[in-house]
């Protein structure tokens, strides 16, 4: 008998990538022999309903899109953890308690050259009884021109807890640093200096130990902001790249997560690296979504079979004793970067896909050129754009889709190493 293992997708508004998921594990519908027994494997999608606490959850594996929305699914999903051994991308309660503020100073006590950064009382408060006293005993006025000053111009001013670039504005001057606080209302802000120029913007999305560095605009259409360049820096700087974003996924409990970083004069400054449910739409990622759902079969079959534990704390001493050891933040970094591949089980990875996945790239190059494929496609796009841009859209996405499958056919097998840079 086969050792079943149960795969849940737990999804929001998500179409494209979970329909590619389930078809292509569904097309290829492996058994692997992993530790001596066979294994195979289920995948549904995990709805929201009520639960007894003490109903065992019949998933080994979650991949979660829910948690930062939904406290029903938050809520399942860390009783799932505590009392049934569930693994689950990401952790429930990292995600619920370490926003941008958090990683930031997180990362600079590693030393890593965040920008300058200050955190901003909010312009306006949620009414309360307290509100009134308190602010009267305790709240300081402050210059907002001189802290901008303080600060350097252009500098951006961001929510301190923000994502997808809500609230996000560069600021120039002291007159449009006043008006983007006045607009601010409730949100806590973080001021920002900005490293400009730089030579390249780039966003490493990290699936487990798989990075995926594309160069990122983000003043193009969101369609178009994942530009067609990835992994195309010199050898040190995405081997730089990828220390840093494994560091930051390690050191949060992030198996799923997105960071940006500049490069000025030659330095790498991290900017933007709190997203553990980043984008995931065929819609954003055009020739980069195969990747991003091959990315998550890998990791999810692999925790899947091997029984990987989810790690429950997060243990941040072994960093903090690097950081408050001798030597250069260059130095540090490869150590970091050890504890993380130890964190992610890096080389035991590359050996199970190595040995036990073989097969999946060719049958994910099948589907991607199924009419299934093309319907997840079309959905997604219809759901976003106007109904007159649709087909325009879903050709243009299915064309780079299509595109990637080009690519991938001329690519020699060995020029993609799963768990170091795909």
């Amino acid at each position: 008998m086969a050792d079943i293992k149960r795969i849940g997708l737990s999804l929001g508004a998500d179409i494209c990538w979970p329909r590619c998921f389930e078809g292509i594990l569904e097309r290829w519908d492996p058994t692997l022999k992993v530790g001596g027994r066979d294994v195979r494997f289920e995948v549904d999608r995990v709805v929201i309903e009520p639960f007894d606490l003490r109903t065992p959850t019949r998933y080994n594996v979650v991949l979660d899109r829910l948690t930062h929305w939904y406290a029903n699914t938050r809520e399942w999903i860390k009783k799932g953890v505590l009392m049934d051994d569930l693994y689950v991308l990401n952790n429930p309660w990292s995600v619920q308690s370490m926003e941008k503020q958090t990683s930031y100073c997180a990362m600079m006590r590693l030393g890593m050259p965040i920008p300058d950064t200050w955190l901003v009382p909010p312009k306006e408060y949620e009414s309360s009884p307290d509100l009134q006293p308190t602010l009267e005993r305790y709240a300081r006025y402050f210059d907002l021109e001189e802290l901008g000053e303080k600060v350097g111009y252009p500098h951006f001013m961001k929510p301190y807890d923000g994502g997808g670039w809500v609230g996000v504005n560069k600021v120039d001057n002291v007159e449009e640093l006043k008006a983007a606080y006045d607009e601010s209302g409730k949100f806590v802000m973080h001021l920002q200096h900005g490293v400009l120029p730089h030579d390249h913007f780039v966003r490493c999305v990290g699936i487990g130990p798989d990075i995926r560095m594309v160069e990122y605009d983000p003043a193009a259409p969101l369609h178009e902001r994942y530009t067609k360049e990835f992994n195309h820096l010199s050898k040190a700087d995405m081997e730089h790249l990828r220390q840093i974003t494994l560091t930051i996924n390690a050191f949060f409990g992030w198996d799923f997560n997105s960071c940006e970083s500049l490069r000025q004069d030659g330095v790498w400054h991290p900017i933007d690296f709190a997203n553990p449910c980043p984008d995931s739409q065929v819609t954003s990622l055009h020739q980069h979504f195969p990747w991003l759902v091959l990315g998550k079969l890998r990791w999810a079959l692999f925790v899947a079979a091997t029984g990987r534990k989810f790690k429950n704390n997060l243990d941040w001493d072994p960093y903090f004793e690097i950081a408050d050891g001798p030597g250069t933040f260059a130095e540090k970094l490869p150590q970091y970067a050890a504890i993380a591949d130890e964190h992610f089980d890096t080389a035991r990875f590359q050996e199970f896909c190595a040995e036990h996945l073989g097969p999946l790239d060719e049958v994910a190059w099948e589907f991607f050129g199924t009419a299934a494929a093309r319907e997840a496609v079309h959905e997604k796009v219809e759901a976003l754009f106007p109904e007159h841009e649709v087909a325009e859209f879903t050709e243009h996405f299915w064309g780079a889709i299509q595109s990637w499958r080009h690519e991938t056919a001329r690519s020699a097998p060995s020029d993609s190493v799963h768990g170091v840079i795909s």
